[in-house]
């Protein structure tokens, strides 16, 4: 007997379109902590950490290398990045995926990723920052705009490791007899 599929029974754009829908939700998901993530970067870099944006990394050869020269800079791509991430996480493994594969195991390779992905938001958006402060146009807006561009990249990678390896379903028993 042939299987029909949503698409074939009428069924709704959701169940036609899943792919897409997921992706709807990871952005969704994605847009909702980054907001939280601009907020925290915000507090950090105007108010919390203000004092060191001009206070340059002297301690460190790899980040002078890497072009990160400000720890006000580094400190609040670095704290904002977690708090999104961790929101991120949250969200996109009970709503998006609705995850039910080794919760523990679905934590580890995120908190791999994340790891991964918060090294290169800290350093291209401290690279980023630096490079605006030492061109002289360094203002609010353009710091936050920066901001969001740096939060936008690592999509070209969280996505597929999040719906293809991270938060996975667990595959359906077979029934027997068939």
């Amino acid at each position: 007997m042939k299987e029909t599929n949503a698409a074939e029974k009428g069924g709704s754009f959701f169940e036609k379109h899943a792919e897409i829908w997921k992706f709807i939700k990871f952005t969704f998901a994605g847009a909702s902590s980054s907001l939280i993530e601009l907020g925290v970067f915000a507090l950090l870099q105007y108010v919390v950490f203000k004092s060191l944006n001009d206070v340059p990394v002297t301690d460190s050869p790899v980040l002078a290398f890497l072009g990160v020269e400000y720890k006000g800079y580094m400190y609040s791509y670095f704290i904002s990045t977690v708090v999104g991430y961790a929101i991120a996480f949250v969200m996109n493994r009970k709503i998006t995926f609705k995850a039910d594969a080794n919760p523990l195991l679905s934590t580890v390779l995120y908190a791999i990723m994340v790891v991964c992905t918060i090294i290169f938001n800290t350093w291209f958006g401290a690279f980023l920052g630096t490079l605006i402060k030492n061109s002289g146009r360094s203002n609010a807006l353009i710091e936050l705009l920066t901001k969001v561009v740096v939060m936008t990249v690592p999509t070209l990678w969280t996505y597929p490791l999040n719906r293809f390896v991270i938060h996975r379903k667990k595959k359906p028993a077979v029934e027997q007899g068939e």
